[in-house]
């Protein structure tokens, strides 16, 4: 059986979510009473946030590094970053990692691309909406993404980074991401929307139908987590 190996703590309770996602896919895949082998790295969210807000990203490069290495030492076949936002630096991570990552934006690619979407609303971080590491990828398959005005933008990370990262999920922050996914769907006439933060989805997974469909990054990426724990072979 291979070893995934989970960078968590990114935040806490998206890690939570993913341990049991993962091993409900799993078990779904396999019906024989057997668990997946998972690792968990929980890593000290408020240094990644330092780095990211000081631009320091090849000192964030490095610090996830150290981390995978930390996985691949306890055993981990492959790895991944339980979060949307520490992808601002998966190439150079990829690089410096000795196993294979798997990619929350790549798996999340492949997903809108299977669902015949050109044009998606991205959610996130700041640094993930106005990051390049989603467009540069979405862009290679003639998918355009569309992000919330600087207003909105600045609303949906205060309420990520005060909130969801702390596992306060608030009634009137749901409707407050709802209205401006509303106004976002009008403006830009996006045909779905990317949860570009996996704590999106534990705020909005059982929101009421916008007309357009959410594409669940956490959920993507455990797909892909569980098919590689179940494949013979390891990534390229």
């Amino acid at each position: 059986m291979k070893t995934a190996g989970i960078i968590g703590g990114i935040g806490p309770e998206s890690t939570i979510d993913y341990y049991r996602r993962i091993i409900a896919a799993y078990r779904e895949k396999r019906p024989d009473g057997s668990y997946p082998s998972i690792l968990i790295d929980s890593i000290d969210l408020k240094k990644t946030i330092d780095l990211m807000a000081a631009n320091q990203l090849a000192a964030l490069a490095e610090f996830l590094a150290g981390e995978v290495r930390k996985l691949a030492r306890a055993g981990a076949d492959f790895a991944l970053l339980a979060a949307n936002t520490p992808h601002v630096v998966f190439d150079e991570l990829l690089r410096q990692s000795p196993v294979p990552l798997v990619s929350i934006v790549e798996a999340t690619c492949d997903a809108a691309r299977s669902l015949g979407l050109k044009r998606l609303g991205l959610f996130g971080t700041r640094y993930t909406m106005q990051g390049r590491f989603y467009p540069d990828v979405f862009s290679r398959e003639g998918i355009a993404l569309a992000v919330p005005d600087r207003d909105e933008q600045a609303t949906i990370h205060q309420k990520y980074m005060n909130e969801l990262v702390n596992g306060i999920f608030l009634p009137e922050t749901r409707e407050r991401l709802l209205a401006i996914i509303d106004r976002l769907r009008e403006r830009e006439a996006i045909e779905g929307l990317i949860l570009g933060g996996t704590e999106l989805p534990l705020i909005l997974r059982d929101a009421p139908d916008r007309g357009i469909p959410f594409l669940d990054t956490t959920a993507i990426h455990v797909e892909r987590v569980v098919a590689e724990l179940l494949s013979p072979g390891l990534l390229a």
